[in-house]
C-alpha cells in the first residue's frame, strides 16, 4: 500500500518561518498552513470538550451503543453501522486494530494509485492514506477502551472508529492539496478544528479522501461512483461519499460550499448531513467561500452521521467566529429513532413546487419540480412520499420561494449591478463574497504560497489561472489583481450585498410559515446520473442546489431506493440550526426502512494495471459540470434564464 509521501509529515518547507506558516486567528495563513481558515492554531484553541459515554460535542444526544444481542449480523466487520461497532469494540469482540486493518485492507484491493487526480477506474477514494500513523491510532484506541472496561473511563462511541477526511481540510503533518498537485507542498501545521475534535474521541485518521480539483466540480470524474466506478460520484466531496458506501471507511467528513455534500450523498446512496452555517468550525478548511463553507459528517447511517455532528459542533470562537452565532449549548442531536408507530406526527413537510430543476442545459421553471423527474426517480419519490405519510407526517406540496423573482430573491444570482470596482461589475452576492475572500486573505494567501518557492512553475501558473483574475486593461491574470478587487469592494456596498441576503432569508422563512411547513423534501437528482467518461453527470438536478449554502441552512441527504442499480436519495432541509428536527425525522425513516442505508455494492472488478494511470499529470486535473463555487453557479444560471 503506497503511504504519504516520504518528507511530508511534521515539516516546515525552507524559506518560511512557521510563524508565517501558522498565522493569525480570523485569517487565511501563507504556505503550507493555507488550510489553516480562521486561524492555524486550530488544535490548540479550541480543544475538543471533554469525552462522555454518548459523545463529545456540545450537541451530543443521549444513547449509549445497542446491546450486542441487538446488532443483526452481517455479512463482514466492514459492513456494521458506527454504533454497532462501538459495542463490539467495548465489548472486546473486535479490536480497532483488526477494524483499521479490514479497511486498509479493503483500501489496497480497491482503491487504486494515491496521490492521481485523475478517473484511475477504481474507486480512486482515498487519494493519500498514511497506514503506519493509522494502525498506531488505532492501538492507542484499542488502550482506551481496555481502559473503559477495567473503570468505565468516559469514551466517546467513535473512539477506535476509521474515518477519512476530505483533502481540503487539513491533518496535521498531511500535505493537503484540494483536489490539485499545484498544491504539492502545502503542509498542514495543526489538524482542523474539527479533526482535532474527532482524534479527541478516539477516532482513528486513515488520511485524505479525494475531491474535485479546487472543490470544484459537483459532478465529479476522479472517484468512482460506490455502486458502479464508470459512473461519476458527485463532487466536489467525491470520495467522502463514496468511502463509507464502499467500506473503504466506516464514515468521512466532509465539506460543502454549494453542493459538495448533498451531491456525493445523493449520488452514491450515502447519508450527509450539511449543517448550518456556524454549526461546525471551518477553522483548517482550505477555503473557497467563507460565510458559505461548511464542514459536515458522510457515513452509512442516519444516527452515526449524527454521532459525528453532536462529536465536531460548538464554539470556536478563536479560530471561526461564526460558531458564535449557534445556539450554545446547541440543540441536542438526536441519536436514535423515536418510539411508535408514527414518530412523524405532528410534522408538517413541504414539496416546493417553485425548485426548479435543471434539465440538460435548461432550467425548468412554471412545472412541477416532479414533472421533469425521470420515471424511476418519479415512481421512487411518490413511494417515499407515502411512507412519510405512513409514519404520520402531514406532506404537502407548496409554492416554496420562486428564486427567479427578483422581488422575493434580491440576492442569489442577481443581475443588479451594486457598484464598479477596479474597472469590474459587482453583484450582491459577489460584495458579500469576495468581500469575505479579502478577509481571510483568499488570494494573498496563494500568492504567498507561490512565491515561497515551494509549488514548481507550473503550479505556480495552475494556481495563478485558478485564483487570480484578469482585469480590464490587464494581459495576463495575476493574484494581486483579485486581492486587488476583493479589497477595494466599499463597505456600503458589502453591507447592501449582505441586507440583500439577510432579505432573501427572511422571505424564505416567511414562504414556510405562511403554509405552516417545518422543512422542506426535494430531490436533488431527479434521474440516473451519467457516466464518469462521455456522460452527461447530472441530466436533472435543482438548478438552485447552492441556495441552502447561500441561506446558511442545513440539508441532510438520504438513500430510498435505487434505479438501475444506482441510488435514488432524498433530503429534507430547512431553517438555519434546525439540524436536530431534519436529523431526527431522517433516523425516524431509517428506523423502519433501513433496507435502503444497509444496501452493499457489489465490489468491483479491478482494471487492468496498464489501464491505470499511476503517474502525477497536471493535464488530468480537470473537470466540467456545475460549479460548488457560488458566483460561478449563479452565472450559469443566469445564462440558463436567458
Amino acid at each position: 500500500m503506497t503511504k504519504v509521501e516520504p518528507g511530508v509529515r511534521d515539516t516546515v518547507p525552507a524559506g518560511l518561518s512557521r510563524r508565517a506558516l501558522i498565522g493569525g486567528a480570523g485569517a487565511t495563513a501563507a504556505g503550507t498552513a493555507l488550510a489553516m481558515t480562521f486561524g492555524a492554531r486550530a488544535a490548540e484553541a479550541a480543544p475538543a470538550p471533554k469525552p462522555s459515554g454518548t459523545g463529545t460535542g456540545t450537541g451530543a444526544g443521549v444513547a449509549g451503543p445497542p446491546a450486542l444481542k441487538g446488532i443483526p449480523k452481517r455479512p463482514r466487520l466492514v459492513d456494521y453501522e458506527i454504533f454497532e461497532l462501538a459495542a463490539l469494540l467495548r465489548a472486546g469482540k473486535v479490536s480497532s486494530v483488526e477494524l483499521t486493518r479490514a479497511y486498509l485492507d479493503r483500501i489496497d484491493k480497491l482503491n487504486g494509485p494515491f496521490e492521481t487526480y485523475a478517473n484511475t477506474g477504481f474507486y480512486n477514494a482515498f487519494v493519500r492514506v498514511d497506514e503506519e500513523a493509522a494502525l498506531a491510532a488505532a492501538r492507542a484506541a484499542d488502550k482506551r477502551i481496555a481502559a473503559y472496561r477495567r473503570s468505565r473511563t468516559p469514551l466517546s462511541l467513535l473512539c477506535g472508529i476509521p474515518m477519512g477526511i476530505k483533502d481540503s481540510v487539513g491533518i496535521k503533518g498531511f500535505q493537503t492539496k484540494n483536489g490539485s498537485q499545484a498544491f504539492t507542498g502545502n503542509v498542514a501545521l495543526q489538524d482542523a478544528t474539527a479533526v482535532a475534535r474527532l482524534r479527541a474521541a478516539g477516532v482513528v485518521l486513515l488520511g485524505h479522501t479525494i475531491c474535485s480539483a479546487f472543490s470544484g466540480s459537483i459532478t465529479g470524474t476522479f472517484a468512482g461512483n460506490a455502486w458502479n466506478v464508470a459512473h461519476v460520484p458527485g463532487g466536489s466531496s467525491q470520495g467522502s461519499g463514496v468511502a463509507p458506501v464502499a467500506r473503504l471507511a466506516a464514515a468521512c467528513l466532509g465539506e460543502e460550499t454549494g453542493g459538495s455534500i448533498i451531491m456525493p450523498s445523493a449520488a452514491n446512496g450515502a447519508t450527509g448531513i450539511k449543517p448550518s452555517l456556524g454549526t461546525v468550525s471551518i477553522a483548517g478548511v482550505m477555503p473557497l467561500s467563507p460565510a458559505y463553507d461548511v464542514l459536515g459528517p458522510m457515513g452509512r447511517s442516519a444516527r452515526d452521521v449524527a454521532l459525528i455532528l453532536a462529536t465536531i459542533l460548538g464554539p470556536d470562537a478563536v479560530n471561526d467566529p461564526q460558531t458564535l452565532a449557534a445556539p450554545n449549548p446547541f440543540p441536542q442531536i438526536p441519536f436514535g429513532p423515536r418510539p411508535g408507530s408514527k414518530p412523524l406526527r405532528g410534522l408538517t413537510i413541504g414539496i416546493p413546487q417553485t425548485d426548479w430543476m435543471r434539465v440538460g442545459s435548461g432550467i425548468k421553471t412554471g412545472v412541477s419540480p416532479q414533472s421533469t423527474y425521470g420515471a424511476g426517480h418519479l415512481a421512487v419519490f411518490n413511494r417515499l412520499v407515502g411512507e412519510l405519510r405512513a409514519l404520520g407526517a402531514t406532506v404537502k406540496e407548496f409554492p416554496g420561494l420562486d428564486m427567479t423573482d427578483p422581488k422575493q430573491n434580491p440576492y442569489f444570482s442577481s443581475s443588479d449591478v451594486l457598484a464598479t470596482v477596479d474597472g469590474s461589475p459587482v453583484s450582491p452576492s459577489a460584495a458579500v463574497v469576495n468581500a469575505n475572500r479579502y478577509e481571510v486573505r483568499y488570494a494573498k494567501a496563494v500568492a504567498d504560497f507561490c512565491e515561497s518557492g515551494i509549488p514548481a512553475e507550473s503550479a505556480v501558473a495552475t494556481l495563478t489561472s485558478q485564483y487570480g483574475r484578469r482585469g480590464p486593461g490587464e494581459s495576463s491574470a495575476s493574484l494581486a489583481s483579485a486581492d486587488r478587487f476583493y479589497g477595494g469592494i466599499p463597505a456600503a456596498v458589502r453591507y447592501e450585498g449582505e441586507q440583500r441576503r439577510r432579505t432573501l432569508i427572511a422571505n424564505y422563512t416567511k414562504a414556510l410559515r405562511d403554509h405552516d411547513v417545518d422543512f422542506m423534501l426535494v430531490l436533488s437528482l431527479g434521474d440516473v446520473i451519467g457516466l464518469r467518461s462521455g456522460g452527461t453527470g447530472f441530466p436533472v438536478y435543482r438548478a438552485y442546489y447552492q441556495v441552502p449554502n447561500a441561506l446558511g441552512w442545513p440539508m441532510v441527504s438520504f438513500p430510498v431506493g435505487q434505479v438501475q442499480g444506482l441510488p435514488v436519495s432524498a433530503q429534507f432541509w430547512g431553517p438555519r440550526f434546525a439540524e436536530a428536527e431534519i436529523t431526527q425525522a431522517m433516523i425516524d425513516y431509517q428506523a423502519r426502512h433501513p433496507e435502503h442505508h444497509n444496501a452493499t455494492p457489489a465490489d468491483p472488478t479491478p482494471p487492468p494495471a496498464s489501464a491505470a494511470p499511476r503517474q502525477r499529470s497536471m493535464t488530468a486535473e480537470t473537470e466540467s459540470g456545475p460549479s460548488n463555487d457560488p458566483l460561478l453557479g449563479e452565472e450559469d444560471i443566469r445564462k440558463a434564464l436567458q
